[in-house]
């Protein structure tokens, strides 16, 4: 199997990073966080272009596979990492697990499940309604769930700042191109491929941006080995522990094997997307931005990797 381009494209920023941390810094002269804000409006812009009335209406329909999904997504997710709460002692342990709530609070991904839908040949409407209302859904539950406990740290938490940032960074330019989606709808779908790469390279520059902060201040010094094989473990297990409960909970509503199938590949996808736009917003300044995104970073090749053989084996069947 290839490797996916961009998490190959990951790995270069964060090295990059490494040798020049001074080029993200506030003090470099290099306008980063204001490229980055006029980036991510730039993108949900395009994703509200995109969205199509008309597959959201006939996704509508599934309403039991969309609550399992949502559900899966806002709520099994950052209950599984809630139970391991109690064990975390030191302050080095409290960070790592509040980058995993992180994660776990995060919404699924857009393009690459519809993509592995389509590829597995599963319910492609009900994929699209789900990866699609998953995004708004976050931009509500994913600040609340984060602000239960980054109050209790030296984070500045400000949920209404927050939401103002949330709501005119991010739904606003969503509404914005939705509206606008009858005259330019058709150009945007057409020219995807170049969308999709521009979204990827502010991705890249929000990434660089938090690891170079990162590591000026020296935060992965608290990082050995040993925690980050913990860590990419634990990501596995999460992912797994996702995939065969929605699969069970999907066979006990007795859903027929294309809502088995978009079941299992939105609810367990999150969205790095998602992830490096909530981190500049939620986390600001902090020096810690790096390893909130690093249990994120980690999902993200796995979970494509993973479902990508599963979805090219189950398009093969009759």
């Amino acid at each position: 199997m290839k490797i996916d381009k961009f998490v190959l494209a990951i790995i270069s920023v964060i090295i990059l990073a490494w040798f020049f941390p001074g080029i993200g810094s506030p003090e470099s002269g290099v306008p980063l966080d204001l490229i980055a804000s006029i980036g991510i409006s730039l993108i949900f812009f395009f994703y509200g272009l995109k969205l199509s009335p008309r597959d959201i209406k006939t996704g509508l329909k599934n309403w039991k596979l969309h609550i399992v999904v949502q559900a899966t997504t806002f709520l099994v997710f950052p209950l599984i990492v809630l139970a391991f709460y109690p064990f975390i002692k030191t302050e080095n342990g409290q960070t790592i697990w509040l980058a995993f709530l992180f994660l776990a609070a995060l919404p699924s991904t857009v393009s690459s499940s519809v993509v592995m839908v389509s590829i597995a040949k599963g319910n492609i409407p009900a994929a699209i309604f789900n990866a699609s209302i998953s995004g708004l859904i976050g931009i509500v539950l994913t600040p609340l769930w984060m602000g239960l406990f980054l109050k209790q740290t030296t984070i500045d938490f400000n949920l209404g700042e927050i939401y103002f940032k949330l709501l005119t960074e991010i739904l606003l330019p969503v509404i914005v191109g939705v509206f606008l989606q009858r005259f330019w709808g058709d150009y945007a779908r057409k020219y995807n491929r170049y969308l999709t790469l521009f979204d990827k390279s502010v991705i890249l520059l929000i990434i660089f941006k938090s690891f170079s902060h990162s590591f000026e201040n020296k935060v992965f010094s608290a990082v050995d080995a040993v925690d980050l094989f913990l860590i990419v473990l634990a990501v596995i297990i999460l992912f797994y522990a996702i995939y065969f409960l929605t699969l069970k909970v999907s066979q006990l509503l007795r859903f027929n094997i294309e809502d088995q199938i978009t079941t299992q590949f939105c609810g367990t996808k999150k969205s790095l997307v998602h992830g490096t736009v909530f981190a500049k917003i939620l986390f600001q300044q902090s020096a810690t931005t790096g390893i909130m995104l690093l249990p994120i970073m980690i999902f993200h090749p796995i979970q494509i990797l993973i479902i990508s053989f599963v979805a090219t084996k189950l398009g093969k069947r009759k």
